[in-house]
């Protein structure tokens, strides 16, 4: 059983505190200003006032009382020793195990020629340079790169890697999130092309899905034969059909009530069919069934475990535990079936096992062989926990959930 094991707030000096606060009024008003300018209906410009509000309101408390997710950095002694949360004395249940930025990452050169080919790790060329979406399918980690117009391949399996950036017909503008069939298949969410792109196993462009003024797309699940899609423009879920692109049904509106989205971002299912949507703007978890039944929330506003501030990507374990990404955190917290907070991992920074602007998790179960190799002698992983970060050294962070062994 997981333990909920959380920090207390540290407390930062007054300088800090009254130069933090004067930012964030700064950005309240630019960004009431950038609203009040822009072309949205009047209801959604509300909305998103009082989405600014409740955020800068969390965030100013954060910066003057402290977070219970604040952490503390890593001795050099420690370095060398094997990275478990919760910390101790605490059980340990996940390990950081390592990270993919650039090429070396997955080739079997030494740390000697890394340094003499890069100078040293913050020099290093990311094969990926802002990643959101992530998959892992047969021993290669897929990265979408919102700005290579593409996505990195770490194909740890073969020790190599590679840069997909395809042409033409199935060219990309703003690639976001990448979903990957039993058979290969890839499906790319573009907010750019406001269109979900599907790509061969062997990344030959077949088709694209959504028509004009559909939908704009942020993520996709498969379920079947069905793409679950979040569409942040028009603040619902579509459900198509996976070989055609028909729309089979979609469910929610703009709104905060329950069964209502205002940013639907992120998405997963659970083995049992649930939709688990992350309501942006929203700060909060929606559960549906699959005909789009509202089912329940999870989460609320808020810096104490538990609630969110910028939540982002979501996913699930065989137990049905729920993983969440806040981006405001630079965390991943850990909550119960029923939506107890259980612990959080990460934390803000470029060190070992931290995050740096992330955006989303993915849990995995079919490559832990490819991993083992890094956890440390004792520790047997039962899954793999991946995390994707927007900037930073650590672009895309692999942890091992699991336990000592007896």
């Amino acid at each position: 059983m997981l333990l909920a094991v959380y920090v207390r707030p540290v407390i930062r000096n007054s300088i800090d505190q009254a130069i933090a606060v004067a930012g964030l009024v700064l950005a309240a008003a630019i960004l009431f200003l950038d609203l009040e300018g822009s072309r949205v209906t009047k209801r959604v410009n509300i909305i998103e006032l009082m989405r600014w509000k409740h955020i800068l309101t969390v965030l100013c408390g954060t910066v003057i009382l402290g977070s219970p997710f604040s952490v503390q950095a890593e001795s050099d002694e420690a370095r060398d020793e094997p990275l478990f949360y919760p910390l101790p004395p605490n059980q340990p249940r996940l390990q950081y195990l390592t990270k993919f930025s650039t090429v070396l990452d997955v080739s079997a050169k030494s740390g000697g020629f890394r340094k003499f080919v890069f100078g040293g790790e913050d020099n290093e060329g990311h094969l990926v340079t802002k990643p959101y979406g992530l998959a892992i399918h047969q021993g290669a980690i897929y990265a979408v790169d919102t700005r290579g117009n593409g996505y990195a391949v770490f194909d740890i399996a073969n020790s190599r890697s590679r840069f997909v950036r395809p042409s033409g017909a199935g060219a990309l503008i703003k690639p976001i999130n990448i979903v990957i069939d039993n058979d290969g298949t890839r499906y790319i969410t573009d907010t750019g092309r406001k269109q979900v792109l599907v790509f061969s196993a062997d990344d030959r462009f077949l088709q694209a899905f959504g028509e004009v003024g559909q939908f704009k797309p942020a993520d996709v699940a498969i379920s079947g034969n069905k793409l679950y899609v979040t569409d942040v423009m028009n603040h619902k879920v579509h459900v198509l059909d996976k070989l055609s692109g028909d729309s089979l049904l979609s469910f929610g509106e703009v709104g905060s009530e329950i069964g209502q989205f205002f940013h639907p971002t992120n998405l997963t299912i659970s083995r049992d069919g649930s939709v688990y949507v992350v309501d942006q703007s929203n700060f909060r978890l929606q559960q549906f069934s699959p005909d789009g039944e509202f089912i329940r929330t999870i989460g609320e506003i808020g810096s104490a475990p538990g609630r969110f501030a910028r939540p982002k990507g979501v996913d699930l374990d065989h137990e049905d535990r729920i993983y969440v990404v806040d981006a405001a955190f630079q965390n991943v917290q850990i909550l119960a079936p029923e939506g107890g907070a259980l612990m959080f991992f990460g934390g803000p920074g470029d060190g070992r096992g931290n995050l740096n602007l992330p955006t989303v998790v993915k849990v995995d179960y079919a490559n832990v062989a490819y991993f083992q190799k890094y956890a440390a002698p004792d520790f047997e992983i039962e899954y793999l926990v991946l995390v994707a970060n927007q900037f930073g050294s650590n672009k895309v962070v692999v942890y091992g959930f699991g336990a000592l062994r007896e």
